[in-house]
């Protein structure tokens, strides 16, 4: 049991306090509709993560403009029509006794659409994408401004900027993706120029007292990509800024399938030695860790030795949202792990299809086929 252990503690985050250390990571699944909207079954989702135990839930990346949707059933914050939608998840998270952040997100070069923009024209597949101009750089700051003010005003108590992945923020961080020969491009001091200045335009559009985390990546695996000694001095910087958090993460969209991380994925808190990294570079700040951090043994292990501040889970409380009150004994059955060896939550998402875990039980997958039209469904 983890009853009185550092888990299950109070911690300050931006003003502030999370009952406990757990936080829920943000996690696409595809739940919402095509048109960008916040569906039933999104919401339901939310709900059975706030009702987990967690004390800070962040809803999956929410895109800020047209041009930066990863997926056609990405949730959108580009316009107000979408704030009584976005209102729902904040709601039913709240309800729960948690609090409600939402990530905020441009996809730049890995857009699901045929014209993608991004720092420089470096090919992804196919697809080659058009290297923004000024005006496009200036124009893509306000989105990501507007989108924080819309995320404030639809309920939330703070944001998450998505700068980990390989997704637009981190493209202009890297010199594998940023090959600009302008004051955005170049050495790390300018690379770092744009998601700097967003973050300055988003905390200057919420005001004080509404906190602005960070998704951070560390490291890009790649040889000729963002290393941790290019992005510790890029931490340091968002630390002066007042940043709220910084959630470590490692590795890209296109380096998930390569070695080194193809394998160390399958290791539980194999993020953690990066967080702890990041964390000795910025000590006053908060730090989230996560990567299949399967037992709360090894949370605890984590938070006590200092390499974090905070748990992130995904996959493993989607695996079993019960896994906060088991592992404070609230909930004596033994908690349901997050299969390694599984992708198929993954497949369905690259699939289009909404995913469901191979961990529940086949009572709850039996429901969850049915509400969406997939009875009889092989993957049972």
């Amino acid at each position: 049991m983890e009853r009185e252990s550092i888990l299950f503690t109070p911690f300050g985050i931006g003003g502030l306090t999370l009952s406990n250390r757990i936080i829920m990571a943000p996690t696409y699944l595809g739940y919402g509709h095509n048109d960008g909207t916040v569906s039933d079954l999104l919401l339901e989702h939310y709900k059975t993560m706030a009702a987990s135990g967690a004390a800070l839930i962040v809803v999956e990346n929410t895109g800020i403009h047209p041009s930066g949707l990863g997926a056609p059933s990405m949730l959108r914050i580009d316009d107000d029509r979408y704030l009584k939608g976005l209102a729902g998840p904040a709601k039913v998270i709240r309800a729960e006794g948690a609090l409600a952040f939402i990530q905020i997100n441009h996809a730049g070069r890995y857009a699901f659409m045929p014209e993608r923009m991004a720092p420089s024209p470096v090919p992804i597949g196919k697809a080659t994408p058009r290297e923004m101009t000024l005006e496009d750089i200036e124009h893509a700051t306000a989105w990501f401004a507007r989108a924080a003010a819309r995320a404030q005003s639809a309920g939330f108590d703070g944001v998450e900027l998505h700068g980990g992945t390989g997704y637009l923020l981190s493209q202009f961080l890297s010199p594998r993706t940023n090959r600009r020969t302008d004051g955005y491009g170049g050495t790390p001091q300018n690379r770092m120029r744009f998601p700097l200045e967003v973050v300055d335009a988003v905390m200057a559009a919420v005001g004080k007292g509404f906190p602005v985390g960070y998704r951070f990546i560390a490291e890009e695996f790649f040889p000729e990509g963002l290393h941790t000694d290019e992005a510790i001095p890029f931490a340091k910087e968002l630390a002066k800024k007042g940043i709220a958090y910084l959630s470590v993460m490692v590795g890209t969209h296109e380096s998930f399938a390569l070695e080194p991380y193809a394998t160390m994925e399958k290791d539980e808190g194999y993020m953690a030695g990066h967080a702890a990294t990041i964390k000795k570079a910025v000590p006053t700040t908060p730090v989230i860790t996560a990567g299949r951090i399967q037992s709360p043994a090894t949370a605890r292990a984590i938070l006590e030795a200092g390499k974090a501040d905070l748990i992130g889970l995904a996959r493993v409380l989607f695996a079993d949202p019960l896994w906060p009150k088991k592992a404070r004994g609230l909930v004596s059955a033994p908690i349901v792990p997050c299969s390694p060896s599984c992708s198929l939550c993954t497949r369905r998402v690259m699939t289009g299809k909404p995913p469901f875990c191979s961990q529940w039980d086949k009572e709850r997958r039996q429901a969850f086929l049915g509400r969406i039209g997939e009875t009889g469904s092989p993957e049972l």
